[in-house]
């Protein structure tokens, strides 16, 4: 019997066994059994607490990060008195780099508060200056206007109200600050481009619409001599004289 009890009762830092010792009885392994279950289940619940208690508190700082204490656009705010929560700049302030002293470079205006003809001052129109309006211009306007400007975009050609070309004379004898400011406001079904190309990128396109109007409507005294060797004169009739006494 006392061989019997000290294999009942193991050293308590002995792990609990998983199979019951040889040669007890049903019954009288029942005392062995609770006590292993009882040892198991006293060493869990404090570590369960904890993990529950820290994902309980992650969960609740991840609320607070997603709902923050913060003012979203045009939103009501108790704090101000007029309960506006996106607030108005300080009168006669403007914020840095946002200073638009040059009404013919930013509003397309002269002087005297006409359309302005020509390009602003700090602005030099080069090659690389008209190929970048090219891109921008691909990439905003021919889907209306077509490639070549006659208003023949692609969705145009697929229902969408037709623009006017650019070689209509009227556009062609609009000045260039006209045409900026189209771009920069709209005009009937277009919307302005002002928040989506930039000023500069603006003039651009309007110096690349320049060069689409010239190349529609260029004639032979256009060209320099240099580049006649690259002109299609298929359908210039023989005996042409071309500018400066050359012969077609």
């Amino acid at each position: 019997m006392p061989d019997l009890l000290r294999r009942l009762s193991p050293s308590p830092f002995a792990a609990c066994p998983t199979k019951r010792p040889r040669g007890v009885g049903s019954i009288r392994s029942l005392p062995y059994e609770a006590a292993a279950r009882s040892r198991v289940h006293s060493r869990f619940p404090f570590p369960l607490a904890v993990a529950a208690a820290l994902l309980g508190a992650g969960c609740e700082l991840r609320r607070e990060m997603y709902d923050q204490a913060k003012i979203e656009p045009l939103e009501y705010s108790a704090f101000f008195e007029d309960g506006r929560g996106s607030r108005l700049p300080v009168e006669g302030t403007v914020p840095v780099g946002h200073l638009r002293a040059d009404d013919h470079r930013y509003l397309g205006l002269g002087p005297d508060g006409e359309t302005a003809r020509g390009f602003p001052e700090d602005i030099e129109v080069t090659f690389e200056f008209v190929k970048r309006g090219q891109e921008r211009y691909q990439i905003f306007c021919s889907v209306c206007h077509g490639y070549a400007g006659h208003g023949d975009g692609m969705v145009v050609q697929r229902g969408f109200t037709r623009p006017p070309s650019y070689h209509e004379e009227r556009l062609r004898e609009e000045p260039e600050g006209y045409l900026f400011q189209v771009i920069s406001n709209g005009f009937g079904v277009m919307n302005g481009y002002a928040s989506s190309i930039p000023v500069e990128d603006r003039w651009a396109i309007v110096a690349y619409v320049r060069a689409l109007q010239i190349s529609q409507n260029a004639t032979l005294g256009d060209v320099p001599p240099e580049g006649w060797a690259e002109l299609d004169l298929r359908g210039v009739p023989s005996g042409t004289r071309l500018p400066e006494g050359g012969r077609r």
